[in-house]
């Protein structure tokens, strides 16, 4: 038995969806995809295609497949966008006379194209809707059927000419009623630029998973390369190793050499702000497109700030969800896999509540979406676990959510924290009262345990789960970085917002340094958790002279407990970042009279 290309169909049972819930989509640290979710994908394909009997398959999955081939057929397609491409789809019709509206899904960057996320197509058609699901120019593997012709154009022009050829090709198939795009990560951005710039204004609603506003923020913000995310998302194209170019067309492959050699810098910014739905929100605001966000706190590909900061700015009927973990860990489950495994009450949440806004304003459902807050911000941490067997936790009680009219009402107050010196013995404190004069010192250019993540997506992942990463401040190496801490703090803090550091630097050599500067909160056993973070490089610095350096962390919605500590560590290199600076060189922390280092705490 074969699904379609001749690939052998892969065999399903309750381990393979209790995997997927368990340990999510993600496989190790960066995009690689769950084989368990490729085998869901490719059994239901082959159960749809008739080439595989649907009985072999767990219940819920059975059940999901034969309630849609009794009311929908399937088939794969190539849509002509061009005179010599096409494109990889995926298409469920509706068999019935009624018109339906039709739900357009552009796969997410990966190599496998729209194959991976067939529990979403079968959930949208089970609800009554038309699917046309598609791999955008340029991803997928040579010679698979998902696969689509042309080159990687990175949610440029191309793509958005594209998603319109796709709405052609969808009325011509299904006539529909409505038009929605719904996408995760990568296919969350076309989907919003598709909406934005289709010259038929025929998207009725977008649905925005793991998405990003500001392209060019993502990858490159505070004077610091997002290095990391880069290398992934090249790796990840589906191209054979070592020829990674040939997927890109020339203008993108040579910004992303740029990017990765730190040059022509201001080039790269332009190529990613005319890809950034941020630029064309007057565009989404005229046209009224209501428009479903989601992202996570620890975001490893599009931090958090940059989609906030876009979303915020929108007049149009929106929603903005915002999850603990990482890139798709929250939305993952409803996607692939099914209720069967499900490891936690409140986890499909993400998912469904996306079906919901395209319910409602595509079929027209009186479901509450209307009455939703703005904004819906899950507390950092705040569920309840419990261990498992062979390590790990469960969570027993999902995280508290908080309604919100906007973002920017999650913050209510500020607290100064001051940074105090200890002149190279021991750590800092902070207070309530400004400190100058003093100065501290650590050797740049080092990693440290005091990072983001241990892996991209695979640390946020785990906290989605229930498992964040537990730190260990006493064994943070001091000589490569610099710690300063509050004292136990009775009634704890409710950080709501974005908090700002404001301090001075200097170096000892060359012109350029990168602080990276991290919240932490250490409870009485001496664990800690991550909070927030965010790096900043300046340049154009004077050897020996002191600078003034402030930023802003990446928001945060986090309760400190009665009795913890709030920690602030800077250090010079976390693995997310390009380092800019001279190896080995001393780089050193002051503050100023008048202009005293400090950290402001966004409360609310």
């Amino acid at each position: 038995m074969t699904i379609a290309g001749g690939d052998p169909t892969p065999s399903v049972t309750e381990a393979t969806l209790g995997d997927i819930a368990t340990h999510g989509i993600w496989r190790g640290a960066g995009l690689d995809i769950s084989p368990s979710v490729l085998a869901v994908a490719g059994a239901l394909l082959a159960a749809l295609q008739g080439t595989a009997p649907a009985g072999a398959l767990p219940e819920e999955l059975r059940e999901l497949v034969e309630g849609v081939r009794q009311r929908a057929g399937a088939s794969i397609q190539q849509v002509p966008v061009t005179e010599d491409l096409s494109l990889s789809a995926f298409l469920i019709k509706q068999n019935t006379p009624e018109r339906r509206p039709v739900v357009i899904v552009p796969a997410g960057w990966n190599p496998y194209g729209w194959l991976p996320f067939m529990v979403g197509y079968l959930t949208l058609a089970a609800r009554g809707y038309h699917v046309l699901a598609y791999t955008p120019r340029g991803m997928g593997q040579p010679g698979k059927f998902y696969s689509s012709d042309g080159f990687i154009d990175v949610a440029g022009p191309n793509d958005w000419a594209d998603g319109s050829r796709v709405i052609d090709h969808a009325q011509a198939e299904f006539a529909p009623s409505k038009v929605g795009f719904m996408g995760l990560s990568y296919g969350s951005g076309i989907s919003q630029l598709v909406a934005a710039h289709d010259e038929g204004e025929r998207v009725a609603a977008v649905a925005a998973l793991s998405t990003w506003g500001n392209l060019a923020t993502s990858l490159y913000d505070n004077g610091t390369r997002h290095s990391e995310a880069v290398e992934l998302l090249i790796r990840f194209t589906g191209a054979e190793e070592g020829k990674e170019a040939e997927k890109f067309d020339e203008e993108t492959w040579r910004i992303l050499q740029s990017f990765r050699a730190g040059e022509d810098m201001d080039e790269v910014v332009k190529w990613g702000t005319r890809r950034s739905p941020e630029t064309h929100v007057g565009r989404t605001n005229a046209r009224g497109i209501p428009t479903f966000y989601s992202n996570t706190w620890h975001e490893s590909l599009f931090p958090v700030g940059e989609a906030i900061a876009t979303f915020e700015q929108l007049t149009v009927p929106k929603h903005l969800n915002l999850w603990i973990g990482d890139h798709g860990a929250p939305e993952g489950l409803g996607i692939t896999g099914f209720p069967g495994g499900v490891p936690f009450v409140g986890s499909l949440t993400p998912a469904l509540e996306a079906y919901a806004w395209l319910d409602h304003h595509l079929l027209g459902e009186a479901n509450g979406v209307p009455d939703w807050p703005v904004v819906n911000s899950q507390v950092m941490f705040t569920y309840e676990t419990a261990p498992v067997i062979g390590g790990g936790r469960r969570i027993t009680k999902a995280a508290r959510r908080e309604p919100l009219g906007s973002w920017a009402g999650a913050t209510t107050g500020v607290e100064a924290w001051y940074l105090s010196g200890t002149n190279g013995n021991g750590d800092g404190t902070l207070s309530d009262k400004p400190a100058a004069g003093w100065s501290r010192d650590f050797v740049a250019g080092h990693l440290t345990t005091a990072t983001a993540m241990d892996g991209v997506m695979e640390t946020g992942q785990k906290e989605w789960f229930g498992s964040p990463k537990a730190y260990d401040p006493a064994g943070f190496d001091r000589t490569r970085l610099l710690v300063w801490s509050t004292e136990e703090l009775a009634g704890g803090r409710r950080i709501r917002g974005a908090a700002t550091l404001r301090l001075a630097v200097r170096v000892e050599e060359g012109n350029a340094a990168t602080l990276v500067a991290y919240l932490f909160d250490v409870a009485p056993d001496g664990t800690a958790r991550i909070i927030t973070h965010e790096p900043r490089t300046v340049e154009g610095l004077t050897a020996g002279t002191d600078s003034i350096v402030g930023w802003s962390l990446q928001p945060a919605a986090y309760d400190l407990a009665d009795g913890h500590r709030l920690t602030l560590v800077v250090n010079s290199s976390d693995k997310l970042y390009a380092f800019t600076g001279t190896k080995d060189s001393t780089t050193t922390i002051t503050s100023l009279t008048g202009e005293e280092a400090v950290l402001e705490l966004p409360l609310g």
